[in-house]
């Protein structure tokens, strides 16, 4: 399969089965994340894998889980990203969406659907998880089967702006 069909495949999975993700399959994703690049590769990146029931909950106080039995806490390492001199901006988070974009990719080619989530309370993850003050979380990466099927490819012909509306060549248009 080309990018474009894979990443015509992908779509956001809010409700999945009792099926638990494989082994192997979890670990091809992981390492489709640890292969992204990130600014300068400082890889600021730091992923907590939350499979226990338990830990489960503990995300659920933060944001619903849609019946996922696998979520990633994906956060920022402040001590490892990348801050542009400039106006002090930080490309961590920016990194953090490549790395998730990655493995959300890889997630769809195994058949494991997900949904990536950044309104989610970070002080609640923080503390479930005893996170260190210079790790922020940044995403939740909600992962598993779907509980019905994946979404038509064909969607974004009418579900997505033409690129004329957000494409611009050599200047900005409104």
């Amino acid at each position: 399969m080309d990018f474009l069909d894979l990443a015509k495949q992908r779509c956001t999975i809010r409700s999945f089965s009792d099926k638990t993700i494989e082994k192997e399959k979890l670990d091809y994703i992981l390492e489709s994340g640890r292969v992204a690049p990130s600014a300068c590769n400082k890889q600021p990146q730091r992923i907590i894998v939350v499979q226990n029931e338990k830990n489960i909950g503990k995300v659920q106080k933060a944001y619903k889980t849609f019946g996922s039995k696998c979520v990633m806490i994906i956060c920022r390492d402040e001590r490892n990203a990348l801050v542009r001199p400039f106006d002090d901006k930080c490309s961590g988070d920016l990194d953090i969406g490549i790395v998730s974009d990655h493995m959300m990719l890889a997630a769809r080619e195994k058949g494991i659907g997900s949904v990536m989530v950044g309104l989610f309370d970070p002080r609640i993850i923080r503390n479930e998880f005893d996170l260190p003050d210079y790790i922020h979380p940044t995403a939740l990466l909600i992962l598993g089967y779907p509980k019905e099927s994946f979404l038509d490819a064909n969607r974004h012909q009418t579900q997505r702006k033409p690129i004329s509306e957000t494409v611009m060549m050599e200047k900005y248009i409104e």
